[in-house]
């Protein structure tokens, strides 16, 4: 008679040794991102951190979730994966970032069929990176490897994060009203949007990502890591705390973004002649053959925050940006509402 084979996990598919392998890689990237309220070290059940350490009389916690969507395949077709964790950590902490709330802490999700821990190691590391950049902790996560549910070496990504917010100082867009100024600042590209779209334009042109493209390649345009603006934002809070609302520019653009702060009574009316557009956007209108507002309803179009203030405040805002080395603009200002929620001039 025939012994019954003696299955492994690893005859299923699941490296247990390589997930040990990657946690011991990561380590040292994740002591990087410590910071005082940490509690705890890497590889426990759950993250800790102590709230009493945090210099907040009121405290509100404030949380967010994202991914980076379908960039991760032209994160595969570069087979560049450095940067696509900054992109995680930025969807994150920049949609918390609008409520005035500083982040603390970050856990990351990270799904894949096979697991490659120098790829993984590479993604973590991107992760590490856009967590200092935003003086938040990665105290956490997990490594799922799901073998049919993910083919070949896709992956995905998912993250969280959490921030604090002095509950007198949320900024909840309530002191939004008509003539107010719009200040943009810059983004750094596509960040984490549009990208079905991009790469459905990439694909059909049959373009080479690798050839010159503003001073580099187009693919690396392309696959630019999202703009982080906790600390700027931050900074100006703490010196000139006057900032009345904030939008982050992701899905849905420009056109949709700046409208879910507003008051039902208030409207915006946009110049989008009057900040300069990253040429990567040119080229995707251009290619694409992309209508204006399509483009204003589907990318950043070179915006990637939006802050709302009083209009003798613009000048000593965008100096403060500056010397964070950000450009902004005053792209528009808010009016009553009469009907239309956006006016684009």
């Amino acid at each position: 008679m025939t012994e019954p084979k003696s299955y492994t996990y690893k005859d299923a598919g699941v490296d247990i040794d390589a997930g040990n392998q990657l946690i011991d890689n990561i380590k040292p990237l994740v002591k990087t991102t410590h910071r005082t309220g940490v509690m705890g070290s890497l590889g426990g059940f759950g993250g800790m951190f102590d709230l009493s350490q945090v210099n907040c009389k009121n405290p509100v916690l404030v949380s967010g979730t994202d991914g980076v969507g379908t960039k991760l395949k032209l994160a595969h077709q570069l087979n560049d994966h450095s940067t696509i964790g900054i992109d995680l950590v930025a969807m994150c902490v920049n949609d918390i970032i609008v409520l005035g709330a500083e982040p603390l802490f970050f856990l990351d999700y990270y799904a894949c069929g096979k697991l490659d821990t120098i790829q993984a190691t590479h993604v973590i590391a991107g992760i590490a990176d856009g967590c200092k950049q935003s003086g938040c902790a990665l105290i956490g996560g997990e490594t799922a490897e799901m073998p049919g549910m993910y083919e070949g070496d896709d992956y995905d990504l998912a993250g969280f994060v959490v921030g604090v917010v002095d509950k007198t100082k949320i900024i909840d867009g309530s002191k939004i009203k008509a003539n107010q100024a719009l200040i943009g600042i810059q983004s750094s590209g596509p960040h984490s949007n549009g990208y079905s779209l991009i790469r459905k334009i990439v694909d059909d042109s049959q373009v080479d990502l690798n050839q010159s493209f503003d001073n580099s390649t187009l693919g690396k345009k392309l696959l630019a890591p999202t703009q982080l603006y906790a600390k700027p934002i931050l900074d100006i809070l703490q010196q000139n705390p006057v900032i009345h609302g904030i939008a982050h520019i992701t899905g849905g653009g420009i056109m949709e973004n700046i409208s879910r702060v507003m008051p039902n009574d208030v409207a915006i009316k946009v110049n989008q002649h009057s900040w300069q557009r990253p040429a990567v956007f040119d080229w995707l209108q251009t290619q694409g053959n992309i209508d204006d507002i399509e483009m204003l309803r589907t990318f950043n179009c070179g915006i990637g925050m939006c802050l709302v203030v009083e209009n003798d405040q613009v000048n000593n805002i965008t100096e403060q940006l500056r010397s964070h080395n950000l450009q902004s603009w005053l792209i528009g200002q808010t009016i009553e509402h009469n009907g239309e929620d956006v006016v684009i001039k």
